[in-house]
């Protein structure tokens, strides 16, 4: 059993497996833990983590979302998936609630813009019932404005408003630039949202996903230095902790496992 290990958790597509196998690939390098897992799921991550996570022996496990955001599969099932491990488990917060992710979207979209963009908006994925993407986008759109480097900074969304289709409207100035707010590609980056923003009218360019940028990895080591130094405080407790000790309680009812 090794001391500590850290546990990435990202959907099973093929470009969040290359994404994340990069990820942890740096990390091992860099020495965070004793150990780095890249653990994915489909549609069922109480099962699907199964047998991935039955691979993870330490006796700490630090576990991170690769995710814009929280959603149900990161507030109700990785907790219960996560609470099968026979260790002390500190689950983090998704990885773009990050300074270090603003400066990763800053240069998605220098590097997507002919020159120096005038404005970016930032496309999120959305979620009509819960807050937390819409937290994300708007605290990085806030840190671009803060930092100066844009006439306008907009976010819009797939499934809640504003809407993505409405982003080009939104948005004041000349050389604007999409970027969208998401780890790994997939369907809905390289297919739903360049329709929405109808690209092939002009005048808005398209920038990458987050994807094997260095400063989502710095990010990924962030938040384990952060829980880190969490675990040593007496008292000290955040929204992610309350989630996991809520699957272990649901799961001594006799339900969950």
């Amino acid at each position: 059993m090794t001391r500590d290990a850290l546990v990435l958790l990202g959907r099973d597509t093929a470009h969040a497996r290359e994404t994340l196998a990069t990820h942890a690939h740096r990390l091992r390098e860099r020495d965070v833990t004793d150990a780095v897992h890249a653990c994915h799921y489909e549609h069922e991550p109480r099962r699907d983590l199964r047998e991935p996570l039955a691979a993870v022996d330490a006796g700490t496990v630090f576990a991170v979302p690769m995710t814009a955001a929280h959603a149900r599969e990161t507030t109700v099932d990785v907790p219960a998936a996560l609470d099968r491990l026979d260790a002390t488990v500190h689950y983090c917060r998704p990885v773009c609630r990050s300074v270090a992710v603003t400066d990763a979207l800053r240069d998605r979209a220098a590097e997507a813009a002919t020159g120096d963009p005038a404005a970016v908006g930032l496309v999120a994925l959305g979620a009509s019932s819960q807050p937390y993407y819409r937290q994300v986008a708007e605290y990085h759109a806030a840190r671009m404005r803060e930092h100066g480097d844009y006439e306008d900074v907009a976010t819009s969304y797939l499934v809640q408003n504003p809407a993505a289709e409405c982003l080009r409207y939104n948005l004041d100035g000349d050389d604007a630039v999409a970027v969208p707010l998401f780890v790994a590609g997939n369907e809905a980056t390289e297919r739903d949202i360049p329709d929405r923003l109808e690209l092939d009218r002009g005048g808005l360019a398209y920038a990458e996903v987050l994807g094997t940028h260095p400063r989502l990895t710095d990010a990924v080591e962030a938040q384990v230095a952060e829980k880190r130094v969490l675990a040593e405080r007496e008292g000290a407790s955040t929204f992610e902790d309350g989630l996991t000790a809520n699957a272990t309680a649901f799961a001594a009812d006799g339900d969950g496992r």
